[in-house]
């Protein structure tokens, strides 16, 4: 069930809801994003895995979704043999502070226009002063 602006702004949120909240990230999502926080150098898939007992593959998609939601940076590492791999880390927190920002932002103006054509749709089907519907008279009506 999807959770009400209300219901949201009443529970106890925390830094880390906002992933929730602005990316739509899981749980696993967040524990993996905290791994990387707590970590004192970028951590591989295999680590992450390890970190927060789940298959590679698991721990892989949740690193995509981050790295999509622009949370985490990837970077391409050179292996032996000429091979490569990729190691993990949280994103500059000043940059991903302000994709939020643009984000509400621009979330903030949508909702306001809803709010304004809201407004509008409905405002000559309310009488302000008695608090209920106005009747029209329809093509049968005397």
């Amino acid at each position: 069930m999807v959770e009400s602006m209300r219901e949201m702004l009443e529970r106890d949120l925390q830094c880390e809801s906002l992933l929730e909240c602005f990316h739509g990230l899981s749980d696993l999502d967040r524990d993996v994003f905290r791994h990387l926080v707590a970590a004192d150098r970028p951590l591989t898939v295999d680590e992450l895995a390890a970190a927060v007992d789940r298959e590679r593959t698991t721990a892989y998609r949740s690193l995509r979704r981050l790295d999509e939601a622009g949370v985490v940076t990837r970077e391409q590492r050179s292996g032996d043999g000429g091979s490569y791999y990729h190691v993990f880390s949280p994103a500059d927190p000043d940059e991903v502070a302000d994709a939020m920002q643009r984000l509400l932002n621009d979330w903030y103006a949508t909702m306001g226009t809803l709010i304004a054509a809201f407004r509008e749709k409905y405002a000559d089907r309310v009488d302000p002063a008695a608090e209920r519907p106005v009747t029209t008279p329809g093509p049968d009506s005397e």
